[in-house]
Order: structure tokens, then sequence, then C-alpha cells
């Protein structure tokens, strides 16, 4: 079963899916500034363009950009800057 997912009145969009390797979204976000919080431990991975991100221990943004990926750690909030339509995915561990 699929699910979609929209987030910030629709400026960041997922596509949903959970099977056999456990639970997944594909999803593009639009410019802008966004903050994530996270109930589980997330590998983003940058399909194309760059986003640049800072997570709570960091002092300073980090570009991340095509096929690069990120951890995110299981309750935290998250920071994400993108500054033209970005794709992503998200795997949820």
């Amino acid at each position: 079963m699929f699910t979609v997912n929209q987030y910030f009145d629709g400026k960041v969009v997922s596509l949903g899916h959970e099977g056999a390797d456990g639970k997944a979204t594909v999803g593009v976000i639009a410019p802008g500034e966004y903050e994530f919080g996270t109930s589980t431990v997330e590998i983003m991975t940058v399909i194309s363009g760059k986003m640049n991100v800072k997570q709570p221990a960091d002092s300073d943004w980090k570009e991340y950009k095509k096929f690069e990926s990120f951890r995110v750690e299981k309750g935290i909030s998250f920071k994400v800057s993108v500054d033209q339509d970005t794709p992503y995915q998200c795997l949820y561990l």
C-alpha cells in the first residue's frame, strides 16, 4: 500500500511504501527552508540537485549533492534548505 504525505502547505510531498526491507519514501522539496522532526533513524539521499542540512550537533550547514546521503538520528529536529525543486529518498531504520 502506498501513502501520500504533504507537509508545509504542499511544499514537501512524498510517496511512501512499506515492504520487506522496511519503510521508505520518495519525495520532492520545493525551494525554501524547513524543519523536520524524526521518530526513527532516517537515511536521506539527494536524488538530484543539492540540499543544505543543519542538524542539532552542527554549527554550520552541510551541503549534500546528487546521490549523497546523510543520517538523521531518532528524536531530533533538523533543518533543510533548498534553492530549487529537489527530489530525495528517505529510508527509515
